[in-house]
Parts: C-alpha cells; structure tokens; sequence
C-alpha cells in the first residue's frame, strides 16, 4: 500500500488542506478502480465503510491479490469537512461560492472531441487508451485556480484512467439506493445485488455534470459522436461509474458498515480485481431499475410539522398518503400523496418544512421529468 498526500491551493494566508489516497496493488497490471466517500462531507457512513474497506485491501495487497490497482480517497472533501456553521455541518456547498461539491465538472467528450476522434483506428484497446491519455493531458493543462478547482482536479487526476468509479454518498433518510448512467448498468448490476441495493436509478444524463458522469459519461458520448460522423471504430464504455447512497445520514455503524464493504470486495472479487478461490455467488436482484426521469419529488405545499405516513423503503401507489403538514397555528393539516406509485427511496430528516420544501423522493417506473433531473 502506498498513501500519498495532495495538498490543495492555499485559499488564505497560513491555510492550506490536504487529499489523501491510499494505493493498493499495481498500476497497468489489472483494472484500475477508483472509490472515494464523502464528496458530500456531510454524509459521513462512506468514510466508515472506506475504514473498513481499507482493513481489508491492505490485507489482500499485502498477500498478492490485487490483480490490477485500487485508489482509494476516504475523505474526499476535506474543505467541506472543515465548514461548520452554528454548530452545524456545511459539506454540500462551497461556503465561498455556494457550488455544490458534486457538480461543475468538467465535460471531457467536448473538450475531447475536436482531437480525439480523428486518432482512433480500429483497435478497441488502444482507442480506449488513446482517450485515457487525451483525458490525462487536458488534465494537465488544466490550471487551477481555486481550492475548490485544485480538489476536483486532484480528484480527477486520481480517478480519470479508472475502469469503474464508485463515489459513496448517502441521502437524509434513505434505504441503500444508487444512481448510474444507462450504458454503465450491465457491468454496475452485480454490485447492486451484492450491496442489496433497493433502488437503481439510471438516466442517460442527468444533468449538472457530477463527478460520476464526468468519468463515464465521455465514452459513450464520445462513442455516440463517432457513430454520428461514420466512423467504424470501437469505441467500448472505458469507465462505468456510479454514486451509491449508502442510506441516510445517521446510518453510521459498524454492523453496516463492515457489511457494505464486504459487498465491495465481493464485488471486486466477481470482477478478478481482488484474487479468491472462488467467485462470490450472485445474491438476487431486490429491485428492477427505473429511470431517474421517473422519480417524483414530493414538495410541501405549505410550511409546519412534517408528520410522515410512509417508511423508506415502503412501496407505494398514487394516492396512497405519505405525509401531513400541519399548521399548528390555523389547525389546518395538508395531506402529501404519492403521485407515482414506486418506493418511497428517501426522505428528510428535519421534521419542519417551508412551503415548497422537499419531503421525499419516489422511484416512478415512468419517466415523466425532463431537463435538470438531480436536486441542488
């Protein structure tokens, strides 16, 4: 194992924040995965499933069964670690800027584009390498200028030449769920029956340019750019990524943590990542995927006390009741419906609301939204 620290630009006088990855097994010997917790600083139970995970990767590396490489951030968001206001944790936003840590990265395909496509041939392998050095150089010319610049880029320049990419996040109140892009779910589906996840959120794009799809998504946009000019060169989908929710923001423990990271390394030993007798068996799929575009954000339709009907994970039909909002001032008490059936994925925990505020999330096997499909 070799950790290697990254410091970030400086924002102030006499301040500075740190990155640090922890490397396992051989680079070029084998698939490269890259896992990061926490981008989101606030959601705290990926840094506890990183620690476990840790345990056991410096275990298999020191006994020779990394075939091929694993990078792996625990903390990848120290400026957000360190934001606290009246007490409280500020890990989604950038104090500064107010940019959420997830978005704004950067669109590869099209800064790729003009160079990359008249230099592939008919060698899949060497396409896919061919555009892995194309990222590292725009990577490299790339010049940071803030520290919240210099932490995506880091985190990019760690990640971009990865194969698979899992960013582990969690939601308010939530059960395990995870989104990915819809050319990287054959490859995802065992993780998401080893994990038990219960949700499976897939978009083409979802919009916002998160960190996930700022690494996957290049190759088959790229792909579906060489299919548009004629070309018959391969093209093959070169990283699946995907944001796994590990459930909500106080399921931190032990018992789920040591749990989530033995699915990971299930998952690494069904790929030939991490060596074993014998490859983990398949557990069932607890969820059929639906489309981002189907999930129903429930909204308040006027401020007060959040009483909820339905439990995460609960399946539900439209109509079915899954909150009041009561005005204990006027009396008046306002019913929230589901208005797709599917399963109530997540929910907040604040159990006072603003009119308009988000109540929970409901995964809808129909597409219905358009535009902008992921929240702030």
């Amino acid at each position: 194992m070799r950790r290697i620290d990254h410091p970030l630009l400086a924002p102030s006088l006499g301040s500075q924040k740190t990155l640090t990855s922890f490397h396992f097994g051989t680079p070029g010997q084998g698939p490269k995965i890259y896992i990061q917790a926490s981008l989101h600083a606030e959601e705290l139970p990926g840094m506890l499933v990183a620690h476990h995970l840790r345990a056991r990767l410096e275990a298999a590396d020191a006994a020779g069964e990394i075939r091929g490489e694993v990078v792996l951030v625990p903390v990848a968001n120290p400026i957000g670690l360190a934001q606290r206001v009246d007490h409280k944790p500020m890990g989604r936003f950038e104090l500064d800027t107010s940019e959420n840590f997830n978005r704004h990265y950067p669109d590869f395909a099209k800064a790729l584009l003009p160079s990359v496509l008249a230099t592939l041939g008919n060698d899949a392998q060497a396409n896919v390498a061919a555009v892995r050095r194309a990222m590292g150089e725009h990577l490299r010319n790339w010049q940071p200028a803030t520290e919240l610049q210099s932490l995506r880029h880091t985190l990019l320049t760690l990640a971009h030449d990865a194969d698979c990419v899992l960013d582990l996040h969690c939601d308010c109140e939530a059960v395990m769920h995870f989104y990915t892009e819809e050319p990287c779910w054959p490859r995802l589906e065992p993780l998401a029956r080893f994990l038990g996840s219960q949700v499976v959120l897939l978009a083409r794009q979802s919009g916002g340019s998160p960190f996930d799809e700022c690494l996957s998504g290049v190759w088959w946009q790229l792909a579906d750019a060489l299919q548009a000019s004629d070309s018959s060169a391969p093209l093959p989908q070169g990283c699946c990524s995907t944001t796994i929710e590990l459930r909500g923001e106080a399921d931190v423990g032990h018992d789920l943590a040591q749990a989530d990271a033995q699915a990971i390394c299930a998952y690494l030993q069904h790929t030939g990542v991490l060596a074993c007798a014998e490859r983990p068996q398949l557990p069932p799929l607890r969820c059929q995927p639906t489309p981002l575009a189907g999930s129903e954000t429930l909204n308040a339709p006027a401020p007060g006390v959040v009483v909820f009907a339905a439990q995460v994970g609960q399946q539900l039909r439209a109509g079915d009741l899954v909150a009041e909002v009561i005005d204990p001032l006027s009396g008046q008490v306002h019913r929230v419906v589901a208005g797709v059936g599917g399963t109530l994925y997540a929910r907040v925990r604040e159990r006072y609301v603003t009119r308009g505020g988000e109540l929970g999330k409901i995964a809808g096997a129909t597409p219905f939204r358009t535009g902008e499909l992921l929240g702030a």
